[in-house]
């Protein structure tokens, strides 16, 4: 019944008169750009308390891109990550391609290579815009792949009642497909309240043939008043998967039970000095030998203005039924242009 309601709301969203943006990691072009260059660089330190302490200056990530609009009624998006650390051989790789046609506001159509709609902390959150320097566990572990080449179909943005995004995606990430069958990937958010944004995604995905199912749901929340905010998701994952799909951004996958599970919980209050603490807590249960993982981070943001912001994470992990030494102190800084 609740994944039938589920599938109800999602398609009902489609039928709804709304304007959109494209899910790349940062907004497009305004309507007037013809040509937009942008890009940002998290340079980052890690040091890592294992049980042989060790530390690296690394980057997180390192994007340069363009997007502008093409009369008539047509836009696109290029992105290209350079960071060394992401790439199996060292070398820059496309990471997001797309054209838009704008002609309908409630409902554009993106094709190429974009960021995966499900999730709020994947789909909703550009990349630049992180509250933590890691996404939730969940989400790198479960949202596989976390870019795709497809089609998608959006409409509304964050001041709508309304949002929603239906991408039928090869399942494969950026390669060639694997099999005949497509993943369909879904996400609406209702914005009842100035204060309040709730909603859910859904996925049916083949990973491996066209006869392997996989599903996934998500439900998420978010609550906003003058300078506190919070946020929340929680993500049911089942079926079969591919773990040769990657994960997030440098993240290290693990074996995976039938059914595994993940969620967190973050908050975040911005101060006069414009430094916002902020704290998370996730767990992620990996569905298989009774594993599961639970982190809070314990963080602040400082923003120098506009284009440039620090921040400082520490994370402490804890694994179940065995613990490992693996917490860390993380330092990122960030510019954008």
């Amino acid at each position: 019944m609740i994944k039938n309601s589920i599938l109800l709301l999602l398609t009902a969203c489609l039928l709804l008169p709304l304007s959109g943006k494209a899910q790349g990691c940062e907004e497009a072009a305004g309507s007037d750009e013809a040509l937009k260059v942008f890009g940002f660089l998290q340079a980052e330190y890690d040091q890592q308390f294992t049980d042989e302490t060790s530390s690296s200056f690394s980057f997180r990530r390192a994007r340069l891109g363009a997007t502008g609009n093409i009369p008539y009624d047509f836009s696109y998006y290029v992105l290209m990550e350079m960071s060394p650390m992401l790439s199996s051989n060292g070398s820059a790789y496309l990471l997001d391609a797309f054209i838009t046609y704008n002609r309908w506001d409630w409902a554009k159509i993106s094709m190429g290579s974009f960021k995966n709609p499900f999730s709020m902390d994947l789909g909703g959150t550009a990349c630049s815009g992180l509250h933590t320097i890691f996404r939730s566990r969940a989400v790198d572990q479960l949202v596989v792949p976390q870019r795709d080449l497809g089609i998608m179909v959006l409409g509304g943005d964050r001041n709508t009642f309304f949002q929603y995004r239906l991408a039928y995606l090869n399942g494969a990430g950026l390669k060639k497909d694997n099999n005949s069958s497509k993943d369909v990937v879904a996400r609406a958010i209702f914005h009842p309240f100035e204060f309040l944004y709730v909603g859910g995604s859904y996925r049916l995905g083949y990973p491996t043939n066209d006869d392997d199912k996989r599903t996934s749901y998500a439900v998420e929340a978010e609550f906003k008043h003058g300078p506190f905010r919070a946020m929340a998701e929680y993500i049911v994952d089942e079926g079969e998967y591919d773990r040769s799909l990657g994960g997030g951004c440098g993240g290290e996958l693990i074996a995976l039970g039938d059914e595994r599970k993940g969620a967190y919980v973050q908050a975040m209050y911005m101060t006069k000095w414009n430094v916002e603490p902020v704290f998370k807590y996730e767990f992620f249960d990996a569905g298989i030998n009774d594993y599961r993982e639970d982190v809070m981070t314990f963080g602040a943001n400082y923003f120098f203005n506009d284009w440039t912001r620090l921040q400082v994470n520490y994370l402490y992990r804890a694994e179940d039924p065995s613990e490992i030494n693996n917490d860390g102190l993380y330092v990122q800084l960030q510019v954008k242009f």
